[in-house]
């Protein structure tokens, strides 16, 4: 069997052709699982700011209130009672957590 250059410039074009296409299709890849959204421990870390900025808040307005400058009663109780739900939903996912935990490492391989 005879090669020719013809040929191989065929199959060199061939081949930078599928390299070009497989390197669209990984940032292609990276695109979508960039615009996926942030990741759990990203969300898990956001929700637990979350929650203590709600106590800090609820924590102030109590103390602002207490002091005389927070006039509206109203707005303090809401406020601790965000907080207090936040807290019982951490709370919650925390123990369901621990119990999926104690689970798996209870399942017999």
């Amino acid at each position: 069997m005879k090669i020719q250059a013809s040929n191989i410039t065929a199959v060199n074009t061939n081949m930078s052709s599928v390299q070009q296409k497989a390197q669209l299709s990984a940032d292609a890849l990276q695109a979508k699982s960039a615009d996926a959204g942030p990741s759990f421990s990203q969300r898990i870390s956001d929700g637990l700011n979350g929650v203590s900025q709600a106590q800090n808040t609820a924590s102030q307005l109590a103390r602002d209130y207490e002091f005389g400058a927070e006039n509206d009663l109203s707005k303090v109780m809401i406020n601790q009672q965000i907080s207090s739900v936040g807290f019982q939903l951490t709370l919650n996912i925390r123990n369901k957590a621990l119990s999926a935990y104690k689970d798996i490492m209870n399942m017999p391989v």
